[in-house]
């Protein structure tokens, strides 16, 4: 019996033992092969080249060359003063009359070869190998180590001064050997690597077919094509009055606005006025001829850039996406508008998003707070934003643009964006009473500083992903109307 019990708690510490082995394994790995989020962000921002400029570690290189260049001729200054000479006779016995026994300008020589050659290859040719840091590392290395030996240190009434000169040289080419091979090349490799591998949009169809019968959508096709949200299971809350329920929200919400005071009716003329002009932009934007396709996704999907920006936007780029969406254009306009503080429950981009104030029916202000995305390289952002919902031609919009109030505050580590003139618009397509051609512009400024490139290639993978985002819900609605 005793051995039956040894043999059990053998075999169940082997178990034990195997299990804890293969969860270190799997997190040792993890490790090996997912940077932390905050690293990941400071790194492929530093190594980035914005718009074809230099990268940040690579400029920092450069400074420190012309830093060394500059501290080893501001050195060899001070030993001159020190020995008691004037800059000329400093200048004919240690230059025009140079010996390598007695002058030390050669040091200095060796900084200005150093900051030549090395602007020459890393800042003009914008070369990417250690070869040619490694090689000025060494010949500096090997002329001190000479010079050390050839010196005539009697000569010298404080030595001291030429050591620390021929120290700090010596260091200083280190130094950049280091910084070169172990900051500016990993860092423009990751970058790089990181931007030729950010996906564009390659998704795969999730959903077709979503909406397939007219009869489905009846004359209030409003409350027969939304329904309420699921609550959870023996959910507390089901019985909970509005007013309770408003409170709830008002008080969660808290931590994000204060109180909106009542809107004046001048300001509410001004909002007012502000959202037509809107309106009209967005119209001209959705009408303009100066759109260039750049990506189509596996859905069929365009995503097209402004090729010339109207006087009306002065800087950024407009981008926006285009497609097919099985369900009629007023149903889609409808559900983006007056369901806002239900976009979170589907739209994983969002992680806030709530209506400040309402000044009618088709307008009103909003607050939305975005996760991080780009691989953790764009971090989390908020937007206040006012909205206006119109019929426009042959468009449902809904047409947006940032608006500044000192009642939102300013959220630890979220970047506070802006955006410009921004639109959904749904457009009805002949014969086609339950779909329609959906379009989403976005002009926006992430603010902080971020390559052009990685916003580029996050925003078109931003925009495909949003049209899978919303297709499935659309489907998921559907299919609990029937």
């Amino acid at each position: 019996m005793a051995e039956d019990e040894r043999q059990i708690r053998m075999a169940a510490e082997a178990i034990l033992s195997g299990s804890i082995n293969s969860q270190r394994s799997s997190v040792t790995q993890h490790s090996m092969t997912r940077t932390p989020d905050i690293v990941l962000s400071e790194d492929l921002i530093a190594g980035a080249r914005h718009n074809g400029r230099m990268s940040n570690v690579r400029r920092f290189f450069c400074l420190f060359i012309t830093f060394d260049l500059l501290l080893t001729f501001l050195m060899w200054l001070i030993c001159t003063m020190i020995a008691g000479e004037s800059l000329n006779i400093a200048f004919s016995d240690q230059v025009i009359h140079y010996h390598i026994k007695t002058s030390l300008f050669d040091i200095v020589m060796a900084a200005i070869c150093r900051f030549t050659v090395l602007l020459l290859f890393y800042a003009l040719l914008y070369l990417n190998h250690w070869i040619i840091v490694a090689i000025s590392t060494a010949t500096t290395c090997a002329f001190l180590i000479a010079k050390v030996f050839l010196f005539d240190w009697t000569s010298a009434n404080q030595p001291v001064f030429q050591v620390l000169l021929i120290l700090t040289s010596f260091v200083l080419a280190w130094a950049e050997a280091w910084f070169f091979d172990f900051r500016v090349i990993p860092q423009e490799t990751q970058a790089r690597n990181w931007i030729r591998n950010f996906p564009d949009t390659e998704r795969t169809p999730l959903l077709q077919d979503i909406i397939t019968e007219s009869r489905q959508y009846g004359a209030n096709v409003d409350h027969r094509f939304f329904t309420p949200v699921e609550s959870p299971t023996h959910s507390d809350d089901e019985d909970i009055p509005r007013k309770q329920e408003d409170s709830r929200k008002l008080s969660k919400s808290s931590e994000i606005f204060t109180f909106l005071s009542k809107l004046t009716p001048d300001k509410i003329d001004e909002y007012k006025e502000r959202a037509s002009k809107m309106s009209q932009n967005c119209y001209d934007l959705l009408t303009s001829k100066e759109w260039k396709i750049t990506t189509t996704s596996k859905e069929g999907d365009e995503i097209s850039c402004l090729q010339f920006l109207p006087e009306w936007i002065p800087d950024g780029k407009v981008m926006k996406i285009s497609g097919i969406i099985d369900a009629p254009a007023s149903v889609v306009i409808d559900l983006l508008f007056d369901h806002v503080e239900e976009l979170t429950s589907w739209n994983k981009f969002l992680t806030e998003s709530l209506e400040l104030q309402r000044i009618d029916e088709n307008t009103d202000i909003v607050y939305q707070a975005t996760n991080p995305y780009g691989g953790g390289l764009i971090t989390a952002r908020d937007f206040v934003t006012l909205r206006h919902r119109k019929k426009f031609g042959d468009y449902y919009m809904v047409s947006g643009v940032s608006v500044p109030t000192a009642s939102v505050k300013l959220r630890p580590n979220v970047t506070r964006g802006e955006n410009g003139v921004t639109c959904f618009a749904t457009e009805e397509l002949p014969d086609e009473t339950n779909k329609c051609h959906f379009t989403w512009i976005l002009n926006t400024s992430l603010k902080g500083w971020i390559p052009q490139t990685v916003v580029d290639r996050s925003m078109s993978s931003g925009f495909v992903d949003f049209m899978t985002y919303m297709r499935k819900h659309l489907n998921d609605l559907q299919k609990s109307s029937i």
